[in-house]
């Protein structure tokens, strides 16, 4: 999979990162829950979704040769927070009123903070 350019702010995944539960939302994996391996740009790879094969010739990096599988990745727009009990939940931005920024869910009723947000300079905004 080829790496996207990192520099553009519009195309970093703010809302999940490494280690984040989700649940997919949509395709062929829908209601199905793994854990985010990696964040590229605005996709992301899920540990058991998305399994793809491929068939890789012999060389001296792969001797066996053969089929193999891994995960591919999939839109941001296509999972959600998994939290108890394998609900998925819309993640959220607010200003809180010290003025950093947090990222919420609504859960029955209830806004529950899941963590504060930073800058791509590393202050929090």
């Amino acid at each position: 999979m080829r790496e996207k350019n990192m520099n553009n702010k519009s195309s970093v995944c703010t809302k999940f990162k490494k280690g984040d539960r989700v649940v997919a939302i949509a395709g062929n994996e829908r209601g199905k829950i793994g854990t985010i391996l990696r964040c590229v740009g605005e996709r992301v790879v899920i540990q058991g979704l998305n399994i793809r094969k491929k068939h890789v010739k012999k060389s001296e990096q792969n001797p066996a040769g053969g089929i193999m599988s891994f995960e591919h990745s999939m839109h941001v727009s296509n999972i959600k927070l998994c939290v108890a009990e394998d609900t998925g939940v819309k993640l959220r931005t607010r200003v809180d009123p010290s003025g950093d920024r947090e990222l919420y869910y609504k859960l029955d009723g209830q806004e529950i903070t899941h963590r504060s947000l930073k800058n791509s300079n590393g202050k929090k905004s």
